[in-house]
């Protein structure tokens, strides 16, 4: 197995007080839109299967691809910069969600 080699991660801290608003405005808009998400996930999950979602401005926005979802959000809340999106398999089941890359032993 051929293991490539990730990018550096490189940290930085962030101080600058206007840069640490407009994070935390961020957040708190990725937020709003994951609350409201959670408070419909059983309408929305039960009407969109095999869908891409996407939740801006604490509105739903529906779509078949990614990029056509986005769009839709984007437009209609062009200042809402922590949208959510997801995709709802068409079939309901479990699933167990896991990180594939290798890990190198310690």
């Amino acid at each position: 197995m051929i293991h490539e080699e990730s990018p550096p991660l490189v940290m930085v801290e962030v101080t600058d007080t206007d840069e640490i608003a407009k994070i935390k405005a961020q957040r708190e808009r990725g937020r709003n839109n994951s609350d409201w998400l959670q408070a419909h996930v059983p309408q929305v999950y039960a009407q969109h299967r095999g869908k891409c979602i996407c939740v801006s401005g604490q509105e739903l926005f529906v779509a078949d691809t990614a990029p056509e979802v986005v769009a839709m959000a984007r437009k209609a809340h062009p200042e809402d910069d922590g949208l959510l999106l997801r995709y709802i398999p068409r079939e309901r089941m479990e699933r167990i969600y896991a990180h594939s890359r290798a890990l190198d032993a310690v």
